[in-house]
């Protein structure tokens, strides 16, 4: 299947100041009538941690990115006490559809848990980071797959004082989270600010994956891909049919290239809201490339693993968390 080449990251520009250096001086406006730098991500301080149970250390809302017009973009960072060397490490992205959602929510069906699903990978020797992203209301595509780059830049940069392995990493998401995640992981590259942590693998949970064929995917009318108002629409500045290029370039499905990390594809048979289909282009794609990967379609589970029994919902966070250990292993 043709693919494209991976979307450049936008520039960051240089706010130093001339005839100093970076360092020392890079958030002093050079006039009383600059806006002052924002602070460098790199050299902030980390929260101080929080114990939220035993044996885990989180570090919460670490400032990761500071994109120019925007909000600063935070992460959380989950943490075993005592670690022993640098971690392997799991990203988690959020879903709610690019519109909204929190980085600490797993979906309504794991919130509940205790120890919760970040505990649980901690247990087993993960770190797991859970950043922020800018929303559809904030920001168009592709500035959410340039977050997540850098997120990943941020990651190599505090590596040392995190504790954690930049060349073990695997993204895990959920819904859009997914989406993003897998996009993120076929177009790793080099972020704004330096070279990024390594991708080992990533885990989607019923994400879109072709958003050029959703209406296709849907049942007939459910989706209409001249409205503006869709969610996708809002992500991409316009309705798919009516930006193919850049419905193309969000579609992991369109993405693939050979040499892409492992990938878990978990969805619902019966999803209503994004369509198993979504999951088989992805799936299809991948193995046309020869990628590595497993596909998991559960049976008459809908969106959000609504419909399944709790045991169903533990048996998806356990395959998750053994592909996660398995592809975190080795150094």
């Amino acid at each position: 299947m043709p693919t494209e080449n991976p979307i450049p990251p936008h520039p960051v520009p240089d706010h130093s100041v001339p005839g100093t250096g970076a360092s020392a001086s890079a958030d002093v406006p050079a006039s009383p009538l600059a806006l002052p730098a924002p602070p460098d991500p790199a050299r902030l301080p980390l929260p101080p941690p929080a114990r939220p149970a035993p044996g885990v250390r989180l570090l919460p809302a670490a400032v990761y990115a500071v994109p120019d017009g925007s909000r600063p973009l935070e992460t959380d960072v989950w943490l075993p006490e005592p670690a022993a060397g640098p971690l392997p490490v799991v990203v988690f992205v959020h879903g709610g559809g690019w519109r909204t959602g929190r980085r600490d929510d797993p979906g309504p069906r794991l919130r509940h848990w205790t120890p919760g699903p970040f505990a649980r990978l901690v247990r087993a020797g993960v770190a797991v980071v859970c950043p922020d992203y800018r929303l559809s209301g904030e920001a168009r595509f592709p500035a959410q797959l340039d977050d997540l780059r850098t997120l990943l830049v941020w990651l190599r940069d505090r590596a040392g004082a995190l504790g954690v392995d930049p060349d073990r990493v695997v993204l895990w998401g959920e819904s859009a989270g997914g989406h993003l995640a897998a996009l993120t992981a076929l177009t790793a590259a080099p972020g704004p600010g330096g070279p990024a942590a390594t991708v080992r693998g990533c885990v989607t949970w019923y994400a879109p994956t072709d958003l050029t064929r959703l209406a296709e995917d849907h049942p007939p009318g459910r989706f209409d891909p001249h409205d503006p108002a869709t969610r996708e629409a809002l992500l991409l500045g316009a309705a798919p049919a009516a930006a193919p290029g850049p419905a193309r370039a969000a579609s992991p499905a369109l993405r693939v290239t050979p040499g892409a990390p492992p990938f878990l594809l978990l969805h619902g048979t019966g999803d209503e809201f994004v369509p198993c289909a979504q999951s088989d282009r992805l799936a299809t794609a991948l193995r046309a490339a020869d990628v590595p990967v497993e596909q998991v379609k559960v049976p008459g589970g809908n969106h959000l693993w609504v419909g399944l029994t709790e045991e169903e919902v533990e048996r998806c966070f356990t395959r998750t968390a053994e592909f996660v250990v398995r592809h975190c292993a080795g150094g």
